[in-house]
């Protein structure tokens, strides 16, 4: 092909800018999008449903790396939906999120001089949605920017009017059918947030603390415990051995001296001592801590509390008045002084509560609360799964979620603050306990006695019904019947306890038996590229909205969908966001080349004789894309369906297909005809299937390409069945030979755009019809006068006979080779040498015998490669 002949001919003008910048595209399209109501669902279509409801943010929060992800996947997976023919909800909404949001507002009063007491519970209240109409829901705002497609006009709020009767409702049903009580029991207490938290908002960490060990009573009648918690002794009623523990059988029954104080206390027999744990003699304080709270009902112990809700002593004169952990070391200098600290160990690392949203430490208290009696409703939420109704994804992430259902504890449900839904109880004043549904009335006035309870319920008590109050439920609305059961719940793992069981115990209770959802899609944590967990307090936190302005939307998703494998923890580094951003800048650049040259969806596409090899190849290749995509995204494999679309739309129809179809778009006529609307074919399917994870970028292109109205409500495409096998093993014969060909110019140095005078011995083979492409692809150029093969390479049945002559120095890159194989000779021989010494291998460790015998393989690599290379230079 002469020169001319491939020069680039005149094109139509594009629509499309020379660049894609996402700023000058995203925000205006999101807000088409909204308008044209494409997110809104229709309760009353004949589509088949498919609902995901958001897990509600924090209405104190905002969008971190966490929410993108699984928004990018909630988005990817109703958006798809949506293009096959469902009528698809994704619900958004926040939750009222009590303690963060009490704290944020009680700040703010700090900043005035004031307290919540000062303002009284009905102002302060007022105060706080004050707070959430100005401050709350910027997250909201974010997801717009991320691109979510919720139907907004359905957005709801944990303490909206109808969630709040929803909770009512099932407290009332819950309280009636005896699942719902109020007892005294040892909970966690955060003496910051002072309320009452749930196990699961207890976070566990190493601290350096000190663990000392007491002697109590004296000479034979006296034995040693040790404790990291000096303080609570104070509040200790008993000491107890295990019942078969020889050493201290004289001892149990028996009344010992407890230190610093007046007391005695009984020695008691209990089974939950391990006798071959420390001294085989535990202290035993029933008011703060949980195990030793099951000790004293067991016994009829009493329980003494010594601390009040800030955390300071309340008895015995000496340390009255004293913060716990000044108590601590209080009580400790004054056992010394007894002589009674036998030992001393700092510092001493254990596993201390912290709560989740203060970082407080936790203090177990002796305290009146609500319960829910979770055994009924936990073996419906594990009977769920296990009979297969509900689907948990991946499968290998059941034993967690049967771990925690199979052994739940009671869930302490009041929280002693003023932010939330208040306990609907109303206490009379001859001790009536009413509890009050929505739409009743109270029992009576505070002037004829009667008060509501003043705590308000745990906020994962009303997210635990979002799949159906956020459907309208207890009335039975038209959303409620078309869109319950929800399809999918995505979510991390790390909240199967907090909300996952919640809603499944709900769900089945309130729904009749009816799951809340069929699928439990699990989904790992971000971390840095690192695999180091992002903190606030860390330098590795990374606001995804800095990203998003620099690289635009798509490139952020398209990176957290990238490394979304099930269950598994996903790290993302701005160096893969910006490959991402490259992609979506490659997407635009050949949509655009496409467009200048030909490429259409205009008409039927040409039959399968009409067409070439390549153009039977691509489609082929389209289609197994197609079926593979569907596959993924029914596994919930978001990785394996981004990395399946960057390779085949960058690698197979970018670098491949419009590459090798560049001589017959130059060439013009009746075959550039058939290539521009396969090309315009390919586009229009890959645009759509990209859609769902990068949906900016897709949708302005896509709409420009076939003049669409929007990807967004477009079809989603579908397997067509066609494959051909032949033109794909006639591709692979180009690819090879384009490939090995590439590989030796660049180990011969030459330059990307180094034109080379080149025979090709192409006849009797596939390759053939694909001359004048592999010779564009190559830069090679006819044969010339004079032309001397010096360098010749077999491949795929061909040869490719090179006269490198004008263009590299044969006899000093032949020096340069053989010097580099003589080093690689020398490592081999010297990886040998150590890997036959058998006493070496008798003292080296693991690691350093493996690493030996990785430079013997890199050696003999080299060695083949070098030596191929000679092989194919002439002699000098």
């Amino acid at each position: 092909m002469t020169e001319n002949a491939q020069q680039q001919p005149t094109a139509p003008i594009t629509e499309l800018p020379t660049q894609y910048t996402p700023a000058e595209v995203e925000g205006t399209l999101y807000e088409r999008w909204v308008e044209k109501g494409y997110f809104t669902a229709d309760a009353k279509s004949d589509k088949p449903p498919y609902t995901i409801v958001i897990p509600p943010p924090n209405v104190t929060g905002s969008l971190h790396l966490g929410h993108a992800f699984q928004h990018t996947l909630m988005d990817a997976l109703t958006r798809r939906k949506r293009m096959q023919g469902y009528e698809a909800l994704w619900l958004p909404g926040m939750d009222h999120a009590g303690i963060a949001t009490q704290n944020k507002v009680e700040q703010q009063l700090a900043e005035e001089g004031k307290s919540r007491h000062d303002l009284g519970r009905e102002e302060f209240v007022e105060r706080v949605w004050q707070w959430k109409e100005e401050y709350g829901g910027r997250i909201l705002g974010q997801m717009r920017r991320l691109g979510d497609g919720v139907d907004w006009s359905r957005e709801r709020f944990t303490m909206d009017e109808g969630l709040s009767k929803a909770v009512l409702t099932i407290f009332k049903r819950l309280y009636e059918d005896e699942l719902i009580y109020r007892a005294e029991r040892i909970i966690n207490w955060c003496p910051r947030c002072l309320t009452a938290i749930s196990d699961i908002e207890v976070e566990y960490q190493e601290d350096a603390g000190e663990l000392v060990s007491i002697r109590y009573g004296e000479g034979e009648d006296s034995l040693v415990v040790a404790t990291t918690r000096a303080e609570t002794m104070l509040g200790d009623t008993a000491v107890a051995v295990h019942p078969d523990d020889e050493r201290y059988q004289h001892l149990i029954g028996k009344q010992i001296k407890l230190p610093l104080t007046d007391r005695t206390i009984p020695v008691v027999a209990d089974t939950h001592v391990d006798p071959a744990f420390g001294t085989g003699a535990v202290k035993v304080t029933p008011a703060h801590d949980p195990n030793d709270f099951e000790i004293g009902r067991r016994h009829d112990l009493p329980s003494l509390t010594i601390m009040d809700e800030h955390g300071v002593i309340t008895v015995h004169g000496p340390f009255l008045g004293l913060d716990r952990f000044e108590a601590r070391s209080t009580v400790v200098g004054a056992l010394k002084e007894q002589g009674r600290i036998v030992a001393e160990k700092r510092p001493y690392m254990h596993s201390v509560g912290h709560c989740s949203r203060c970082k407080t430490t936790v203090e177990p208290r002796l305290s009146m609360q609500w319960w829910v009696k979770v055994g009924p409703l936990a073996k419906a939420a594990g009977d769920a799964v296990r009979d297969g109704r509900v689907k948990i994804h991946p499968e290998d992430m059941s034993k967690r979620y049967f771990d925690w259902v199979d052994n739940m504890h009671d869930w302490c449900i009041s929280r002693q603050l003023w932010w939330g839904h208040r306990i609907p109880i109303w206490y009379g004043p001859d001790g009536e306990v009413v509890c009050v549904g929505p739409d009743e009335e109270p029992p009576g006035t505070e002037a004829e006695g009667w008060t509501q309870d003043s705590d308000v319920l745990d906020t994962w008590f009303s997210s635990g019904l979002w799949p159906f109050s956020t459907l309208g439920w207890p009335e039975q609305t038209e959303d409620l019947r078309k869109f319950y059961p929800t399809d999918v719940l995505l979510t991390g793992h790390d909240i199967i306890f907090f909300w996952v069981a919640r809603m499944m115990m709900f769900g089945l209770y309130a729904m009749d038996g009816q799951v809340p959802f069929h699928t439990i899609a699990l989904t790992g944590l971000v971390r840095d590229e690192f695999g180091k967990k992002m903190s606030k307090s860390n330098p590795n936190a990374v606001d995804p909205l800095v990203w998003m302005d620099a690289y635009g939307s798509d490139a952020v998703r398209f990176t957290l969908a990238n490394g979304a494998n099930p269950g598994a923890d996903v790290p993302i580094g701005e160096d893969w966001v910006k490959a991402s951003r490259n992609f979506t800048n490659k997407i635009w650049n050949a949509t655009r080349f496409a467009l200048m040259n030909g490429a259409t969806v205009e008409g039927p596409l040409p039959d399968a004789s009409e067409m070439s090899a390549t153009d039977r190849w691509i489609l082929s290749r389209l289609n197994t894309t197609v079926a593979q995509v569907d596959a993924f995204y029914d596994d919930y494999q978001f990785a394996k369906l981004a990395d399946a679309l960057y390779h085949f739309a960058w690698d197979e129809v970018f670098d491949w297909y419009v590459e090798l179809s560049k001589t017959t778009f130059f060439a013009g006529g009746e075959q550039a005809r058939v290539s521009g609307r396969v090309l315009g074919e390919v586009l229009d399917v890959t645009l759509r299937l990209l859609h769902p994870v990068i949906p900016f970028v897709t949708d302005a292109l896509w709409t420009t390409l076939t003049g669409g109205e929007s990807l967004v409500i477009g079809e989603w495409p579908a397997d067509s069945g066609f494959r051909d096998k032949g033109a794909e093993l006639e591709i692979e014969l180009v690819q090879r030979v384009v490939t090995e060909v590439r590989r030796f110019r660049k180990d011969q140095g030459l330059k990307d755009g180094q034109k080379v005078p080149a025979r090709l011995e192409l006849d009797g083979t596939a390759l053939a019809p694909h001359e004048a492409a592999i010779r564009q692809l190559l830069r090679l150029q006819p044969e010339g006068e004079g032309f001397a093969a010096t360098a010749t390479l077999p491949v795929a049945g061909a040869t490719v006979a090179l006269d490198l002559s004008g263009t590299i120095d044969v006899a000093a890159e032949r020096k340069r080779l053989a010097k580099d194989l003589a080093a690689a000779e020398k490592e081999k021989a010297q990886a040998n040498a150590k890997l036959g010494n058998e006493a070496f291998l008798a003292k080296a460790p693991d690691n350093v015998v493996d690493k030996i015998r990785g430079r013997l393989a890199k050696a003999d690599e080299d060695i083949a490669r070098i030596k191929a290379q000679l092989d194919r230079l002439p002699q000098a």
